[in-house]
C-alpha cells in the first residue's frame, strides 16, 4: 500500500478551512418603546375632579383627621359598599 503524502495535508488544511466559520456579530433585536396615550377625555375627567373645590375640601378634611390619628372606618360600612359593588349593579 503506497500513501502520498503530498496530497494529505491538503485535503486536512481543506477540511480545517470549512470549520472555520467566520463569526457574525450579534446585533440586539429592535424593542419597541412603551407609550401611553391618554385621551382628550380622560384629561378632561381629571381636570375636572382636580378643580371640584368640594371634593378638595373633603380631601383636606381626610388628611387632617389621618395626621391626627382620628379617622376612623366603619367595618359595617366597608362591608355595605363592597356588597353593594358586588351585587347592585
Amino acid at each position: 500500500m503506497n500513501i502520498d503524502k503530498s496530497t494529505g495535508p491538503f485535503f486536512i488544511q481543506s477540511y480545517q478551512k470549512q470549520t472555520q466559520v467566520a463569526k457574525v456579530a450579534k446585533t440586539k433585536p429592535v424593542q419597541n418603546e412603551d407609550q401611553l396615550q391618554i385621551s382628550l377625555q380622560a384629561k378632561e375627567m381629571f381636570e375636572k375632579k382636580a378643580m371640584d373645590p368640594a371634593r378638595q375640601e373633603k380631601i383636606k378634611q381626610l388628611k387632617a383627621q389621618i395626621e391626627a390619628g382620628d379617622y376612623s372606618v366603619s367595618a359595617e360600612q366597608v362591608a355595605n359598599k363592597v356588597h353593594d359593588f358586588w351585587f347592585k349593579k
